[in-house]
């Protein structure tokens, strides 16, 4: 059987075994020279005899293990060959998600973010066959999540999204785009959507004109408005 990585761009995560072997290294070391200081070497030994360095190491070496477990499962091993043969059908989209502070508004309960949420979370399950990415963005904008077919987690990172994840206040929607067409891949020909879900309160001006650009590229936009009626500023572009 032969495997791949989906994330292989991850694999400098395994540094992290240098770290953690440094560490152990480090209290080993530490453990005998506070020994050493402590006083009479039979009294010491008398008050450690529950100690076991074989138990302790037995302990590093399965947190090791876990540790790299986990990484390889971040880079998401799988078969190649028989199971990647059927196309996949569906879309790459790209959902770029307000989470500035103006969003809290509960003109919509309980309020703007929490009823993008719920749109979202629908329209994942109204997508089975697409791959999803989820940037997050106020005054600027974040990948939260690159493209992946797990909806599972997809879900998870969209519950957890709050202003918090985002520093810079504001509502910069061209930075969203741009960082919303950062997340497909140029050498895929899929098809690629972004869906923009905002309250629009501070206008961005170069928003239409990113949009335009990412329209000639092939990209097709959708700007969803949250917020009642007059006191939420539409975005006002559909490209496709």
């Amino acid at each position: 059987m032969n495997f791949q990585f989906q994330h292989k761009e991850l694999y400098w995560l395994l540094t992290g075994i240098v770290l953690l072997v440094m560490l152990y290294i480090f209290i080993v070391r530490w453990k005998q020279n506070v020994l050493k200081k402590a006083g009479d070497e039979k009294l010491v030994k008398a008050l450690i005899k529950g100690y076991s360095a074989k138990r302790f190491f037995i302990k590093f070496f399965l947190v090791l293990l876990a540790f790299v477990a986990g990484v390889l499962a971040v880079m998401n091993p799988r078969q190649a060959g028989a199971g990647d043969k059927p196309a996949r059908k569906g879309i790459d989209a790209a959902i770029a998600l307000d989470v500035s502070k103006s969003m809290l508004a509960s003109d919509y309960a309980p309020n703007r973010l929490e009823r993008a949420k719920q749109f979202i979370l629908k329209l994942l399950d109204k997508m089975p066959d697409d791959r999803i990415a989820l940037i997050l963005f106020a005054g600027k904008a974040y990948l939260q999540m690159p493209l992946t077919a797990d909806h599972g987690a997809a879900k998870l990172f969209v519950s957890s999204a709050t202003p918090e994840a985002v520093p810079q206040q504001g509502t910069v929607i061209s930075d969203a785009l741009e960082m919303s067409a950062k997340a497909f891949s140029p050498a895929d020909k899929r098809f690629k959507a972004v869906i923009l879900i905002s309250d629009g309160e501070d206008h961005d001006e170069n928003a239409v004109v990113t949009a335009r650009e990412l329209s000639q590229q092939g990209v097709m936009i959708s700007s969803v408005g949250i917020g009642s009626s007059g006191r939420v500023n539409h975005t006002g572009f559909y490209y496709g």
